[in-house]
This record gives structure tokens, C-alpha cells and sequence, in this order.
């Protein structure tokens, strides 16, 4: 299926033909434009790594016709993709905005994490439509406030776990929820990451490399020399980014190369959230729509330490769910850094060689077990590792399909793109109001806990957790510091602050 059509022939077969059906009625967001002929018109924020694919596959549905960057290696390349289009370019979204936010319908937001919501945010309250790549944000509140205004606004949305629209993790969901596996007694949950530097001590600045270089000489200007040619050095690498538009909302730092940009940056506080913000939207995603585990109680950690900058190096998280109408209270476990759960789980139902990312669900009939991230392909197991047959009949919703949906990445552009065509926001399995954003939720408060281990090798404190008014209900008795912050950010350097009474309207 192609979208390279007319904006006529894209009004013809939506569902709600006129100027303003990609608005939801009465919303207050502005009309969305249908006057060009060129179908739909995309922007790309944040175009490199994970963003390359993401504008990409945007490109074949659409047309790509801004992109935005820091980086302006990054913007040049990703513009030769597009050079049909000739596309406009920037390096800080709100100049292209505040230019073509009239001529644009949709965008994806693939920029590193801390900088999702106040983008996101932007597009959906100009009635945008929005791609945004897990996690779906930084901290716990701004989940909620996406998802707050995705439903305000009506405008279609997705977050980027594009496992959600494999067959198999669709399947493997109503297979659960119909009991293929019993009652659901506890989940496990592990991952290879981090495979980016993670742990204490690891900031730098010029004046910390000068007082290293003390450690190395006595001499003053060899230190002087060698201070002079590493700040050279330092400022060669800074030419082509627009370091201040790549800090945005997060407190000033100097810039250093390799330990922020380009990847690095999941490894800091500020601006990424570690292994966990990294792959549980995919690894949790198939418990979590399973499993139904939204609004935990309390949530603890043990670390290997960290220094309230850059995450631990590895982690384990326990969450506490309560009971919900079909299934009773249960913990669910998290595992990073290439660490699994109890060996003598698997063996009892039979799984050899476990990979080094996956899922078990734990029921009273036996398990279910996903090899991978995606959920891609599962095992339903007895003890002993005898097959469990699927319960005959169970439905599930499959995703869109077309010609290029057999990379499930680009399926999940196809799904988002097909909700906007058929003005059905609740087409996107990922949509931020009903599953993305508590999904991150859910994820995001591990690393409260997380926050609250620093010291290595000990469990750290209990987060007790009020999930509906977004509430830690023990903060006066916790003793580290900077917990409220995790939950509901202060936006640095200028840039909007989120009013957080729409909570009370989320209640």
C-alpha cells in the first residue's frame, strides 16, 4: 500500500472526511492541515541511530519534509535519503516548529530520552500525530502527561516497542489471558543490557582532565601543553553539534566526547534511563499486556552502585502488583547485565541454554517463555517441558500488513499511519493513553528504586507507590535525596515547564 497519494485521495478514504478529521471533535487542538496534495506530511526529530530507521520507514507512508538534528553530520546524511524531497533542516526543533508546524501532520521523536516529552508534547497540542521511541519518557509523570494529552487532543499516536505488532506477542497475550497457563503465580524478566558504559565517576570536564594530567607530571607545561591540546581536541569535536539544543531541558554540562553523544547518553540520569528505560518496553511488553501489570504498590533494588549521574552497571528490581479482577497479588522480577533468574526455574520446565534477554511467566499449570525481546516466538511449557496445547478459539487483533510489514518495525509505521488515515487513535496497540504511557509507568518506576540502591551490593529503599496520583507515599521517610525529580522533572534552561495539575483530571 502506498501513501504517496493526494491529500484528496487521503481524505476520500478516511473515516471522517473534512479539514479537521485528524482531530478528534471537540478537542481544542488546532485544525489539522488538508489543503496541501502531497498526503502526509512527516517531520523527523532526531534522525540518527534508532531515528534513522525510524524516519525512514515514516518516508513510506508519507512525506518526509523536515528533519531536525544536533547533529549536523547526522542531518546532512539522513537529508540525502530524502533529497527528492528536499527536505527543510534544523538542528533544534523549536525553529522548525515555530516554521512549518502549519505544513507538517505527523512526527516521529527518536532523540535521546530526556527531550521525548517536551517534543512530543509541542506536536500533539498543534493536533500532530506522533511516533515517539521508547521508553515513551525520562521520568514517571511525563509518561502520564503524553498520554494526558494524546486523549485531550485526539491525535493518534505510537511508541516505538515494535514488538507490539508481531503475531506471535499478540497471540502469546490471549493465550495467557484466556489461562493457557493457570493462574499467574510470578514473572521474570532479563536482559543483556547495558552494552554502553554504565557506573560510577565517569563525567569529565576539562578541569577534571587537567588534575588528572597532575597524577601523570610534575612538569607545568608539558601539563599546560597537554591541557591545551586536549581542549583543541574537545572543541574540533563540538563543531558540528548543537550542544545547547542537545541538553535542552537537562541541567548546562560540558560537552566531552564519546560519554554523551552519540550513544553514551543512555548510561546518564539526565538524559537516558539505563537498561531498563533501553529494552523493557520491548522484553516487559508481552507480560505486561499479559499480565496486566499496571499500577505496582512497591518496588525495591540492589545495584552495583552508582553516583546519582550515571546508572549503575548492572541491577535487580523487584516489583509487588496487587490483585486485579482475574488474577491474584504477584512479584515480578527484573534482571540486567546479562544476569538471569534461578537456574532451577528453567530446569522445571525443561528450557535449556536460556538466552541472555527473555520472559517467563510462572502459572499454575506451567509456563510461558519468550527467547527474545520481541516476544517474536514463545514456548508454553508443563513441568517436566511437556508442550502445552493452545486453547482453540482465542481471539487477538493482528496489526496492519502490506508489502514492506514483514520487517515488524515498519508495521508498527504501518499501524500508526493507519489509525491517522482512519482517524481510530485506538488502532495503535502502543497508543500513549491506554498502553505506552502506563506501560513506561510501570518501567520507569524501577528506577526509582534503582536511584534508591546506590551503594553496591545492598538492597536500597523501598518505594511505596501511589500508581494513580503519582505519589511516592513514604518520600519523608526515604533517605536519598532527589526521588521527587524521577517522578516529575524540572525542566532547565527556559523550556516549558509541565503544569502537573492535569493529574487530578487523570484520577
Amino acid at each position: 500500500m502506498s501513501f504517496q497519494t493526494s491529500r484528496r485521495d487521503f481524505l476520500k478514504t478516511s473515516t471522517i472526511a473534512g479539514a479537521g478529521f485528524l482531530c478528534a471533535a471537540g478537542s481544542t487542538a488546532k485544525v489539522a492541515r488538508a489543503s496541501a496534495l502531497e498526503g502526509l506530511a512527516i517531520a523527523g526529530i532526531g534522525v540518527g541511530g534508532k531515528g534513522s530507521s525510524d524516519i525512514q520507514q515514516a518516508g513510506l507512508y508519507g512525506k518526509v519534509v523536515a528533519l531536525c538534528d544536533t547533529d549536523r553530520n547526522t542531518l546532512e546524511g539522513q537529508a540525502k535519503n530524502f533529497a527528492a524531497n528536499d527536505p527543510k533542516l534544523y538542528t533544534d526543533y523549536r525553529e522548525l516548529f515555530a516554521e512549518m508546524m502549519d505544513k507538517i501532520d505527523a512526527v516521529t521523536v527518536s532523540t535521546p530520552d530526556h527531550m521525548h516529552t517536551i517534543i512530543t508534547a509541542t506536536a500533539i497540542k498543534a493536533g500532530k500525530h506522533a511516533y515517539t521511541q521508547k521508553p515513551l519518557t525520562r521520568t514517571i509523570g511525563e509518561a502520564r502527561y503524553l498520554g494526558y494529552l494524546a486523549k485531550k487532543f485526539g491525535v493518534c499516536t505510537q511508541m516505538g516497542n515494535q514488538g507490539s505488532t508481531l503475531d506471535a506477542m499478540r497471540r502469546c497475550v490471549a493465550q495467557i489471558k484466556a489461562g493457557v497457563i493457570g493462574d499467574i503465580l510470578a514473572v521474570h524478566i532479563w536482559t543483556n543490557r547495558p552494552i554502553w558504559a554504565q557506573g560510577p565517576d565517569r563525567a569529565m570536564t576539562l578541569e577534571k582532565y587537567k588534575a588528572s594530567l597532575a597524577d601523570e607530571t610534575d612538569d607545568e607545561e608539558e601539563i599546560e601543553e597537554l591541557y591545551k591540546e586536549k581542549e583543541a581536541q574537545v572543541k574540533k569535536a563540538q563543531e558540528r553539534i548543537d550542544w545547547d539544543s542537545w541538553l535542552g531541558v537537562a541541567k548546562k554540562r560540558e560537552f566531552w566526547p564519546g560519554i554523551y553523544h552519540d550513544f553514551q547518553w543512555r548510561g546518564w540520569w539526565d538524559f537516558g534511563s539505563g537498561s531498563l528505560g533501553d529494552m523493557a518496553c520491548h522484553t516487559a511488553n508481552m507480560p505486561y499486556g499479559a499480565c496486566d501489570l499496571k499500577f505496582p504498590t512497591e518496588v525495591v533494588a540492589e545495584s552495583s552502585g552508582h553516583d546519582f549521574d550515571s546508572f549503575p552497571a548492572s541491577s535487580k528490581i523487584w516489583f509487588q502488583f496487587p490483585a486485579v479482577d482475574w488474577r491474584d497479588a504477584i512479584e515480578v522480577t527484573w534482571f540486567d547485565a546479562k544476569t538471569k533468574p534461578d537456574s532451577k526455574i528453567f530446569e522445571k520446565y525443561g528450557i535449556q541454554n536460556p538466552t541472555d534477554s527473555g520472559a517467563i511467566i510462572i502459572g499454575s499449570k506451567g509456563c510461558a517463555y519468550s527467547p527474545d525481546d520481541y516476544a517474536n516466538s514463545y514456548q508454553l511449557r508443563a513441568e517436566g517441558g511437556d508442550a502445552i496445547k493452545e486453547i482453540d478459539g482465542v481471539e487477538w487483533r493482528k496489526a496492519p500488513e502490506d508489502e514492506h510489514s514483514g520487517n515488524f518495525d515498519a508495521r508498527n509505521k504501518l499501524e500508526w499511519v493507519t489509525a491517522i488515515k482512519e482517524n481510530k487513535p485506538e488502532l495503535c496497540w502502543s497508543n500513549f493513553p491506554n498502553f505506552a504511557g502506563p506501560l513506561t509507568e510501570t518501567i520507569l518506576l524501577g528506577n526509582l528504586a534503582v536511584w534508591a540502591a546506590p551503594k553496591a551490593g545492598e538492597r536500597g529503599e523501598t518505594i511505596k507507590w501511589d500508581a494513580k496520583k503519582l505519589e511516592v507515599t513514604n518520600l519523608a521517610e526515604l533517605k536519598t535525596p532527589g526521588v521527587a525529580e524521577l517522578v516529575r522533572p524540572e525542566y532547565q534552561n527556559g523550556y516549558e515547564k509541565i503544569d502537573w495539575s492535569f493529574i487530578d483530571e487523570t484520577l
